[in-house]
């Protein structure tokens, strides 16, 4: 059975149309074009794409994540609904979450909207705990936003616990006859 090369690699200006046309299909439009221009340009950002070699201009996921003191703060997280549910959500959250321990950050945190059942349950595989929620926070309807926090990403066990999670999603993808490169 032939598997099919992934790339994660972090985005640039090249990129830009991509991930407006992704934002439209997973989010109908959240962000603007000059929103992840500013994005792209900003040196606090990290913004990771997950591509196919077959379309190498095919943006099938992407993640973000602030650096703000010791926190990463994570921003986006989008697959590609042609290619959910086959772990590359969580393969992506994992690498955003070893940026952010090899930056040196303490904590992770994220808004998620309690409708996105989905969303909620790949947070808490990872160890995310609700520590509250913010009123109103969704513009296009209204919807309340959790606010989910990991702790410890400093502590020596948690790269054990990243290498173990990559390994258990790597396996997964194999099994869906995709892997995962890392640009260098």
């Amino acid at each position: 059975m032939k598997s099919f090369k992934l790339e994660i690699k972090i985005l640039s200006a090249e990129h830009l149309d991509a991930l407006v046309e992704l934002d439209r299909i997973c989010f109908n439009g959240l962000w603007s074009r000059e929103a992840y221009l500013r994005e792209l340009e900003s040196s606090t950002s990290n913004l990771m794409g997950l591509f196919s070699p077959i379309h190498p201009l095919q943006l099938l996921g992407v993640g973000c994540f602030w650096s703000i003191l010791e926190e990463a703060h994570i921003t986006i997280l989008a697959v590609h609904p042609q290619h959910q549910n086959q772990g590359l959500g969580q393969m992506l959250l994992c690498f955003l979450l070893q940026k952010a321990y090899k930056q040196g950050l303490e904590r992770a945190t994220l808004e998620v909207r309690p409708s996105n059942i989905a969303a909620i349950s790949l947070y808490q595989k990872f160890g995310f705990k609700t520590a509250g929620r913010r009123r109103r926070y969704y513009i296009d309807n209204g919807e309340d936003a959790l606010i989910l926090w990991l702790g410890d990403l400093k502590h020596t066990q948690f790269q054990k616990t990243l290498d173990t999670w990559q390994e258990l999603f790597s396996d997964r993808l194999k099994n869906s006859n995709w892997e995962i490169f890392l640009e260098k």
